[in-house]
């Protein structure tokens, strides 16, 4: 049996690390910390806090909103909310330039030693939707039929997390609407008792709360968060489509150079000199 070459040994090297883990996203909780801090502190200079704090109010926007994103698409779609949410607090980093280097790597052990070679380094890769890839191209797969399946996962992929993103902005859609349907109801009981005009002034502030958190609610947390939830997927979206053109690359025998060109167009431009290809 032979014994691994040093470009293998250094693949393994640099590749065989615990993958990128999942990191708070400090942008996220610093926008939303911000934003609710700001009107907060707006409410203190104006006024008494506890002159903003309505249960009712809170039940008609945050409940009103959830039954009508739970109405508007499946249980089982719906369910995943939690899950949601978290990926806008959590994120996992894409390095496009790393990703571009590995695939550099993988180009050059394929155009030395022939692209069977490559069997040997999936284990040093950390990237399932790469693994197939490559795995695809040594098994000899038709190139197009590579292409195809690659792209449909991405696709489909893009299509999963629009469904998440439809959740938030569905929310973002329908808890102004409550906050409004709230103050409808609190102007009703309020005109029902006008034979006291000393409450029609507290009555008229306690149905415009409504209006209220369902305006913070919504541009403050939700449709923020579902506007993260794109760029997150416009992220991966990206390591994707480096991957299939990499993966398409290397199959069809590309010089090295000529793949790191071809990847660090999807690159901007201050990002691409971290990437220098070896001498074919």
């Amino acid at each position: 049996m032979s014994l691994p070459g040093p470009d293998r040994v250094g693949f393994r090297a640099r590749h065989l690390r615990a993958p990128r883990e999942i990191a708070v996203d400090i942008a996220t909780f610093l926008g939303l910390f911000l934003g609710f801090l700001l009107v907060l502190v707006a409410i203190l200079i104006g006024g008494d806090i506890v002159t903003y704090l309505n249960a009712p109010s809170v039940f008609i926007v945050v409940g009103g909103a959830m039954a009508a994103t739970l109405a508007s698409m499946p249980l089982a779609r719906f369910s995943k909310l939690p899950l949601v949410v978290m990926k806008t607090l959590m994120s996992k980093p894409q390095d496009s330039p790393q990703l571009i280097r590995q695939i550099v790597e993988l180009a050059e052990i394929a155009r030395r030693d022939g692209i069977l070679a490559l069997e040997a380094m999936v284990d040093g890769m950390k990237d399932s939707f790469l693994i197939r890839g490559i795995q695809m191209a040594v098994d000899g797969t038709d190139p197009e039929i590579i292409q195809t399946i690659m792209e449909t996962e991405l696709e489909i992929l893009l299509e999963r997390h629009e469904a998440g993103k439809g959740m938030l902005d569905s929310l973002g859609r329908y808890a102004p609407a409550f906050g409004m349907i709230g103050t409808l109801i609190g102007l009703v009981a309020m005109l029902q008792n006008m034979e006291d005009p000393s409450q029609i002034g507290s009555g008229m502030a306690t149905a415009l709360l409504t209006t209220l958190y369902g305006a913070l609610l919504a541009n403050i947390l939700f449709l923020p968060m579902a506007e993260k939830l794109a760029y997150r997927s416009a992220e991966e979206a990206l390591s994707k489509t480096i991957i299939i053109h990499g993966v398409m690359a290397i199959q069809s025998g590309d010089n090295p150079r000529t793949v790191e060109s071809k990847l660090m167009t999807f690159l901007p431009p201050e990002q691409r000199p971290q990437t220098h290809a070896r001498a074919a």
